[in-house]
């Protein structure tokens, strides 16, 4: 049996993630849809996109994740992140199709002190957050089938995101300072694809599963931004890319249009239990996602 999945968005660090990940895989047929065959800031063509390419699956990947942006733009930011998600999620139904949709640690006030689980109550801080929350609220409304995955601090090879970031800034600079005070789990969008790719693995074996419903995926392991960086670095130097010394600073050292929660740790034992897969240590992870840009870049 096969699966075709829709996967939302095509050039966005989860999407290319998902095309790597998936192939050569008999049992995924994927397909990326983006502008201007769906367009999350156009809301009538999401409908019409979905039931076009009629999948087993959708994947809602895309969305506006410009957090300070979203600030000057919560217009936007609303339409994309919240109004969006429950067409699509609405459109899957009609279909027959599952939906799997992506969302983030920002939905919380990060005023815990132990990692969140799923069931915590919910305060987002920023204009970000609190549409994501609502994109949330929209897909369990339209759809009974559906699994929301929050994440947080995604990299990868690819688009924009913290490690290629500080790598390009690592060339122009010699010393970088970073905040040391806010903890998370950095996640790497290729183990985010293989755990999507799980799900829809145990939805094939078990079509009748009842797994539904919120779910936390993130990296093994915590840490600052600032030990973020120093691992990049730290890498990057032995592959021969480029590095820099990191001075670690408070948040309020750095000041932001969007207020963020300072603990963004997710506990991701519900999802290892229900479906049997844990992401790797967080270091090993950058270290592949960072050796590959430096060989990338050195080419």
């Amino acid at each position: 049996m096969t699966a075709r999945v829709l996967v939302t968005g095509v050039e966005g660090q989860l999407a290319r993630s998902l095309v790597e990940r998936a192939a050569g895989g008999a049992a995924i047929e994927l397909v990326r849809v983006g502008r201007p065959d769906l367009d999350l800031g156009r809301l009538e063509s999401i409908g019409s996109a979905v039931t076009r390419f009629a999948p087993d699956v959708v994947v809602s990947a895309a969305a506006y994740t410009a957090v300070d942006r979203a600030e000057e733009e919560p217009n936007l930011a609303t339409r994309i992140n919240e109004e969006a998600p429950g067409i699509l999620a609405r459109a899957a139904l009609r279909v027959g199709a599952r939906i799997i949709h992506i969302s983030t640690d920002y939905v919380f006030d990060g005023r815990k002190i132990d990692p969140y689980i799923e069931t915590d109550p919910v305060n987002p801080l920023c204009v970000y957050g609190q549409t994501k929350f609502a994109g949330e609220d929209r897909v369990r409304a339209e759809h009974p089938s559906h699994i929301i995955l929050r994440t947080a601090w995604l990299y990868s090879p690819f688009g924009h995101n913290f490690v290629r970031t500080i790598l390009r800034l690592a060339e122009m600079r010699d010393r970088l300072t970073v905040v040391d005070d806010r903890q998370g789990n950095p996640t790497s969008a290729l183990d985010l694809a293989d755990a999507i790719l799980t799900i829809i693995a145990h939805w094939l074996k078990e079509p009748g599963s009842g797994l539904t419903g919120i779910y936390h995926c993130a990296g093994t392991g915590e840490t600052t931004w600032c030990g973020f960086a120093r691992h990049v670095f730290e890498i990057s130097r032995e592959a021969g890319g480029p590095f820099a010394d990191v001075v670690p600073i408070r948040s309020d050292q750095w000041p932001t249009k969007a207020a963020r929660p300072v603990n963004s740790r997710l506990d991701c034992s519900k999802f290892a239990r229900d479906f049997g897969w844990r992401a790797p240590e967080w270091r090993c992870s950058v270290s592949g996602v960072v050796r590959r840009l430096v060989q990338a870049r050195m080419s």
